[in-house]
């Protein structure tokens, strides 16, 4: 058995918070906060350049070309300005699943549709970075999530078996990709419920790391 984490909405709850940067910084712009929230909601398991896209679909016509990237390093910049020297809070169970998996010997890394830098400043700054065989970011793949590149790319980098690998993710473009790469998707919602899609598609939907650890017992950790 081997695990691989995303990392936004899993282990950080850094979806939320940067949605309330959006809106914050949005609302200065005169953008209607419902229009921010749908566009947010499609951003969620994307890399930076597709949701660079996302954004340019939504955004370019209201504010056109230079207000739309001011805008998106004002957010970027106050949700860096929030959560510096490791603030940005972590989900429930982090910590413990963590320890669980160490105390067990599995192996866990990291696939993230964030950029790997980033992933890894904010594993040290949170104390996790040695609980962790690796990351893939969102920069190392062409295509990201819901394609199956990114955990394709993770299996083969930490040695992992995907038929024996849980994906957790909290995503329904994570999930998704983890799904088409041959893995274990456990799905913990975040910011958006589990439809009959993704039931479908997960091997168990849980409603925290908690949860997930007790599964992962239960299968033999």
């Amino acid at each position: 058995m081997q695990v691989i984490f995303d990392m936004d909405g899993v282990l950080f709850d850094s979806e939320r918070t940067l949605l309330q940067c959006w809106l914050d910084t949005a609302a200065g712009y005169g953008l209607d906060g419902e229009l921010v929230q749908s566009t947010y909601l499609q951003c969620i398991g994307r890399n930076r350049r597709q949701t660079r896209e996302i954004c340019q679909n939504a955004f370019l016509d209201i504010l056109g070309e230079e207000k739309l990237w001011r805008m998106w390093e004002e957010s970027a910049a106050l949700h860096q300005k929030r959560y510096a020297d490791g603030g940005l809070p972590l989900k429930a169970g982090v910590r413990e699943i963590l320890a669980f998996l160490k105390r067990s010997g599995i192996p866990a890394g990291i696939a993230s549709s964030t950029e790997k830098r980033t992933v890894e400043a904010r594993l040290r700054a949170a104390g996790l970075a040695d609980s962790f065989v690796g990351c893939i970011g969102g920069d190392a793949v062409t295509v990201s999530k819901p394609a199956p590149e990114i955990y394709l790319l993770a299996c083969e980098a930490f040695g992992f078996r995907p038929e024996s690998t849980f994906a957790i993710e909290d995503s329904y473009n994570g999930i998704r990709a983890a799904h088409a790469a041959g893995l274990r998707p456990l799905m913990v919602p975040d910011l958006v419920a589990a439809d009959e899609e993704m039931r479908g598609l997960s091997e168990a939907v849980c409603a925290d790391l908690f949860e997930v650890m007790d599964y992962l017992k239960r299968t033999g950790g």
